[in-house]
């Protein structure tokens, strides 16, 4: 029987390739319904060229479509990937340069903090209208959110639509994984780990090589090789204070605490000169958008070019949905859901990053142990902040929004509370037209 798939926002043309791709190598999904669906015409239509190539290449069974309209895309679906972005750069570099302004440096922008949370508040109304389509027309679909805030966004649409089966999705911790096995000389295959906590700031609470605790290589190898301490020169200083390793790179994680982006001179030692593919540089994001703004075409003509790849990648999302709707081998990722007893020591109901086992009966989240105490400080003000923040975008209270902002550690190492108001002000006013849910704006 073929399954249909239904991509929202298909015009992300690296996502979509590679998850097609992914998806096609399992036989019981081979013969799928591959419905895209953009609100850019002429994304959506490369994306329908390179789904259509991927196809020929492995001589697949499938029908693919291409739509503007969601609805047809999702109706009968079962399974769901998104991968929007709501507002193009001319709106969200404000969530970059408006902080920079008032002296908080972003590197990426787009997970929390002041940015990471104006980027919530314009997608949520949309997240939130998706998951409305998919309860009324794929009712039973696995909905799988690549979409970022990943956190704050899972958290609402979770509270909204609690019945339909959802998770968010990061390949930051299978690519940390990956990271961490490389430094250490091991064969991924022998590597086994627990990671949680909350999205991008999840950490291995076990890294274990054939059944042993590799930490104490991990920490050889950081102290004892230059070329790997520079690498992640954040995440290295992180793991050597506080003895465990976080999921998401230097760059990302600079962002999300009061350690390392308050002075210049610690975003000169820190942020600028490592070696990994983002150790933190203002803006970094922006800057890789518009220069991909110019050249998307131009790499999307080499892809028809050349020899297509057929061999499966490591994003989750492929093997959940054979787990579940293919040919039911189950499988075990890590996931955003809801903390419903299952870290005892973050907030309860806030959305944490825990493993996840996909199978037949759906996706049943694994209970964690608690996080360990000097980590669960900063997880869980990170954590408290995102639930500020989506109470205030459910309620469209800006105030709840300020106060999220003003415990925000970044923030609140750089600025005074009346600057963090100012700042807020400022965010509201470029985004106003983004925002319906706040009745206030004008």
């Amino acid at each position: 029987m073929r399954k249909k798939i239904a991509f929202i926002g298909a015009g992300s043309l690296g996502f979509t390739r590679g998850l097609v791709r992914d998806i096609l190598t399992f036989p019981a999904l081979a013969n799928a319904e591959i419905s895209l669906m953009d609100i850019d015409t002429e994304r959506l239509n490369y994306a329908k060229k390179a789904v259509e190539r991927i196809i020929e290449a492995g001589n697949y069974p499938v029908i693919v479509t291409a739509t503007t309209d969601r609805i047809e895309a999702i109706r009968n679906a079962d399974g769901v990937v998104c991968t929007i972005l709501q507002g193009g750069v001319d709106i969200w570099r404000y969530d970059i340069e408006i902080p920079k302004k008032y002296g908080v440096d972003i590197n990426v922008g787009d997970t929390r903090g002041p940015s990471g949370i104006f980027r919530f508040l314009r997608t949520a109304p949309v997240m939130v209208s998706i998951i409305e389509d998919i309860s009324r027309y794929a009712p039973n679909a696995i909905f799988l959110n690549y979409t970022n805030p990943m956190a704050m966004l899972c958290r609402i649409m979770q509270e909204v639509q609690p019945d339909v089966k959802t998770s968010g999705l990061c390949h930051s911790v299978q690519g940390t994984a990956a990271m961490l096995a490389r430094w250490i000389g091991a064969p991924m295959e022998e590597i086994t780990y627990h990671c949680a906590g909350i999205n991008h700031q999840a950490f291995f609470l076990e890294f274990k090589w054939n059944g042993k605790d590799a930490y104490p290589l991990i920490r050889k190898a950081i102290t004892e090789n230059e070329d790997i301490y520079n690498e992640e020169q954040v995440r290295n200083e992180m793991f050597l204070a506080l003895d465990y390793y976080v999921t998401e790179s230097s760059g990302h994680n600079s962002e999300y605490n009061a350690w390392f982006r308050k002075r210049p001179d610690l975003i000169e030692k820190y942020c600028t000169h490592g070696t990994g593919w983002n150790p933190g540089e203002y803006a970094y994001i922006l800057k890789e958008y518009e220069k991909g703004e110019k050249t998307w075409r131009d790499n999307f003509i080499k892809f028809l070019e050349e020899p297509v790849n057929l061999e499966r990648g490591h994003e989750y999302a492929a093997y959940i949905f054979n787990a579940c709707f293919g040919d039911g081998t189950m499988y075990k990722f890590n996931g955003n859901v809801r903390n419903f007893n299952l870290i005892d020591n973050l907030p309860y109901g806030c959305c944490v990053e825990v493993p996840v086992l996909a199978s037949r009966k759906g996706l049943e989240p694994i209970h964690s142990q608690p996080l360990p105490l000097q980590i669960a400080p900063l997880v869980n003000t990170s954590a408290l902040c995102e639930e500020l923040a989506v109470k205030g975008c459910l309620e469209g209270n800006p105030r709840l929004i300020y106060q999220a902002i003003c415990h925000d550690p970044l923030t609140a190492a750089v600025l005074s509370l009346r600057e963090i108001q100012s700042m807020t002000d400022e965010l509201f006013e470029k985004n106003k037209d983004y925002l319906p849910q706040f009745k206030h704006l004008k």
